[in-house]
């Protein structure tokens, strides 16, 4: 009978290590949070699933200024794409002004964006001002 009780527990053993490591691989995939237009309010885009279905609904005319949006989270952010040059400030805002989140772009090249805004039933734009003094600004249509 030992031995009956031993084989069974090597195999229950060797059932929880496989079960675990199927869970392991499968825990990158569901990293990402899931959210809804005012439990996104400030969070990145990145790291959550409203990258996966976000749209461009905005761009400036001035450079690679975009506006996001995930009409499955309902919540927009600004994004800048290789924006030349310039040093700027790149900025995402609600139109009725409870909400705006600004990053900066250094003028190397790199893609930039911003956390995210409720948009549930609010409009958005972005907005892009370079940080030399200039007085340049450049803003997306509102969605």
């Amino acid at each position: 009978m030992k031995p009956f009780i031993r084989r069974l527990a090597t195999a229950g053993s060797a059932l929880a290590l496989a079960a675990s490591s199927l869970l392991l691989a499968s825990s990158p995939a569901s990293a990402a949070t899931s959210c809804y237009a005012s439990s996104c309010q400030g969070l990145d885009p990145a790291s959550t699933v409203c990258q996966n279905d976000a749209r461009t609904v905005g761009i400036s005319g001035w450079s690679n200024l975009e506006l996001r949006y995930s009409p499955t989270c309902r919540a927009a952010w600004a994004r800048l794409a290789n924006g030349g040059p310039y040093g700027k400030y790149v900025t995402v805002s609600r139109e009725d002004g409870n909400g705006a989140y600004s990053t900066h772009y250094y003028g190397n090249g790199a893609t930039v964006w911003t956390a995210m805004v409720n948009d549930k039933d609010i409009k958005s734009h972005a907005c892009e001002y370079r940080d030399d003094g200039s007085g340049y600004f450049d803003c997306t249509t509102s969605y």
